[in-house]
């Protein structure tokens, strides 16, 4: 189980346009690598947009935006295209990712269990170490909420 104060584990995959992304490639700035269940979903819709919303300020404050799901490249290129996303999405459609980072497991929902994504999101040091982990993300203030912590 990872805990703030941890090295973020490196990774390997494919942005929605199918070009190799290494979390390492990112050192220097801080990264948020938000996780969240699937595409064009009402939740990690509200999520996305949010992050977009608030893009040009986490920009301006050296903030890189990674989301990360199970869907695939073509699943990610219309969801960026339909809701103007302005970051890069990862493909972790062999769930490496969502295991490294310990938020694939069991879900609920309507009595229904099944295995699936948690909205979990991981703020990332310019050093590569886990500076917060964030459980309990509000979907539509979420930019605000990176913002905020990173600005203390």
């Amino acid at each position: 189980m990872l805990q703030e104060g941890d090295k973020a584990p490196d990774f390997t995959s494919k942005d929605q346009n199918g070009e190799k992304v290494k979390l390492s490639d990112y050192k220097g700035q801080k990264v948020v690598l938000y996780f969240y269940p699937k595409d064009d979903t009402p939740g990690c819709t509200k999520q996305a947009c949010s992050l977009r919303d608030g893009f040009s300020e986490l920009k301006k404050n050296n903030i890189t935006v990674l989301g990360v799901s199970v869907d695939d490249e073509k699943s990610h290129q219309k969801f960026i295209a339909k809701y103007d996303l302005p970051f890069t999405l990862i493909a972790d459609t062999d769930k490496d990712i969502v295991e490294k980072y310990g938020v694939w497991g069991e879900k609920n929902m309507y009595g229904r269990k099944y295995m699936g994504t948690n909205r979990h999101t991981y703020l990332i040091n310019e050093d590569g170490t886990i500076r917060k982990i964030m459980k309990k993300v509000k979907v539509g203030e979420h930019s605000d909420e990176v913002l905020k912590f990173f600005a203390e």
